[in-house]
């Protein structure tokens, strides 16, 4: 798995789901393959045995192994996520950040909702690698706090992808998502949209810096003497930015 389990609260608990989910696939795996040789070893047609095999009917022990074993390790592999997706979504501790995170064709806006700034981003240009030279958006996140992250769309549909968090939630148009993160390690950690999103949908890359609470008052109060303050919400979306009239089209029937 791309990442550590100390970056996040939640990455130790997502790598432990994963692992024991590929090791109920694997003992699945290992059963079945086993019944398979066996099968075939055992019930192999022989050489001048023409006989029928024996036929089974109604073997109820067998009948309710093969149902209700399937339905405890679904069930069991569906608890343990739902678990954890609520600690996710609807964490018991209070947020000490607010952050606002909209996804539009084809980049990121963060606005800072508890300083009352906001960064607004440019697609990327991509070099053929991983993470291009060029500055990208970048989301500012303090360690060791606990961030609340909401999602909006400004246009279709996208998601919010950081690989290293083990996380990812979609932006919906019309649907408010967000989720709850604790970030405990300072870094650069690389994001992306996963949701197909139009022509250059590549080029919606973005960083995270996870920054020391000093690092991350500067740059507020860089975001602050930029000018860059005050709302950047949902009036900038398409759907609505579409009935805001644009000053360089002369309305011909005005002049007569």
């Amino acid at each position: 798995m791309p990442s550590d389990p100390g970056i996040t609260e939640h990455t130790e608990g997502v790598l432990n789901l994963w692992t024991g989910s590929w090791i109920a696939a694997l003992c699945v795996g290992v059963l079945v393959w086993a019944l398979i040789i066996w099968c075939v070893i055992v019930y192999r047609k022989r050489k001048d045995d023409n006989r029928l095999p024996v036929q089974l009917r109604y073997h109820l022990p067998l009948e309710l192994l093969y149902t209700f074993v399937p339905i405890v390790m679904v069930g069991v592999l569906f608890y343990y996520t739902a678990i954890l997706q609520e600690e996710i979504t609807n964490p018991d501790a209070e947020p000490d950040v607010h952050v606002t995170v909209y996804g539009r064709q084809w980049s990121w806006d963060f606005v800072y909702e508890d300083e009352d700034v906001w960064d607004a981003g440019m697609p990327a240009e991509l070099d053929g690698t991983m993470a291009p030279a060029g500055d990208l958006p970048t989301l500012y996140l303090p360690v060791d706090q606990t961030v609340e992250i909401q999602l909006r769309s400004r246009d279709v549909a996208h998601s919010f992808w950081v690989p290293a968090f083990l996380y990812k939630e979609d932006l919906l148009p019309g649907v408010e998502n967000e989720f709850v993160i604790t970030p405990g390690e300072e870094g650069t950690y690389l994001g992306k949209c996963a949701e197909l999103c139009g022509e250059y949908h590549g080029n919606m890359l973005f960083n995270v810096e996870v920054v020391s609470a000093e690092e991350y008052e500067q740059r507020m109060t860089e975001l602050r003497e930029a000018g860059q303050t005050g709302e950047m919400g949902p009036e900038l979306d398409r759907d609505n930015a579409a009935d805001i009239p644009d000053p360089t089209v002369v309305d011909e029937g005005a002049e007569n």
